[in-house]
């Protein structure tokens, strides 16, 4: 009789355990999306135009899901907001984003916000005319980001590293204080702050090139992306949506970034025009691109040594749902 009970105990035990596992596991299946989290940023003008618009707010609300913005002050921000998980869509710098994800940082690149030219070499110093120039001089830059990248690349062209420099950490807006204060000789800009320095202080842009800015990426949690792949899909075509309207309103894009950044308008149109929208989806062009950036990074020990470059630029973009969405 005892024996009984116990494999008559052992036995509704058994059943509810499975009945739990079964519960549980509908639950995680049928897990509603109640918010989407995402970043806006002066650099990026189709988050501008997005954010201002509500396109998403209107596709989103159709599910009950609530849309959240968060201003990025740099690509730093933007990808330590998704680092921890405070927002699930970040718009950054190609390379930037690379060194975040060879730190094992589960996210991926999904789309091509824009092709930028948005940053160069500034200076108001007329004994400053090339980087050689900047030898054992103070040279201001954000960590981590593109214009930080491009001082590296720009360095390492002429035989240069951040340490025949002296490299002043700053926030992207403080560095251009700090270049028109005299406090150090050169600054490596962000548009449109580096526009405005251009307007507004008449710094000179002593070194440009195109090659070494990397394109403004989109990126998302993995997981999220895995969790709510059709939210994904809306982000992306909401984003395509305004990557379109600025194509074909340049004008009042202009407008748009010159009232949220608090600048000029003739500056917002400067940082238009030095900002190319045709090509959205991320492939080889990017790929070669964070592959070079991937160099001089492990070359100046920003991205360890046994990281590879290659794999972890193969890992991070993911043309799949871009390609599926985008008509070309």
């Amino acid at each position: 009789m005892k024996k009984t009970n116990i494999l008559l105990l052992t036995f509704i035990l058994l059943v509810v355990g499975v009945l739990q596992a079964c519960g549980n596991g509908k639950a995680a299946k049928n897990e509603e999306l109640k918010t989407v989290r995402l970043d806006y940023a002066y650099y990026s003008p189709t988050s501008l135009v997005l954010k201002k618009f509500g396109w998403l707010e209107e596709e989103f609300k159709k599910d009950n899901v609530k849309v959240e913005w968060t201003l990025s002050q740099g690509s730093n921000k933007a990808l330590e907001f998704l680092t921890s998980n405070s927002i699930d869509f970040g718009s950054a710098a190609g390379a930037a984003t690379l060194i975040t994800k060879s730190k094992e940082v589960p996210i991926q690149n999904i789309y091509v916000l824009s092709q930028p030219e948005w940053t160069a070499l500034a200076t108001l110093d007329k004994s400053i005319k090339t980087v050689k120039d900047l030898k054992g001089k103070k040279v201001a830059a954000t960590y981590g980001t593109d214009p930080y990248i491009f001082l590296l690349r720009a360095l390492n062209e002429v035989g240069l590293t951040e340490k025949d420099i002296q490299y002043i950490n700053l926030q992207h807006n403080d560095g251009y204080q700090a270049l028109v204060k005299g406090d150090v000789v050169a600054w490596a800009g962000l548009d449109p702050i580096m526009a405005t320095a251009e307007q507004e202080a008449h710094a000179r842009l002593f070194y440009r090139n195109t090659a070494f800015n990397t394109y403004n990426f989109l990126n998302v949690r993995e997981e999220f992306k895995k969790a709510h792949p059709k939210a994904v899909e809306k982000v992306i075509q909401a984003y395509e949506k305004a990557r379109k309207w600025i194509q074909e309103n340049p004008d009042e894009a202009a407008e748009i970034i010159a009232k949220e950044a608090k600048i000029d308008l003739n500056t917002a149109k400067i940082q238009l025009k030095r900002t190319n929208f045709d090509h959205p989806i991320p492939g080889e062009d990017q790929v070669n691109a964070l592959n070079a950036a991937g160099e001089v990074l492990q070359k100046s020990k920003v991205i360890k040594p046994d990281v590879d470059v290659k794999r972890t630029t193969d890992d991070l973009i993911d043309p799949s749902l871009a390609k599926k969405i985008i008509q070309q």
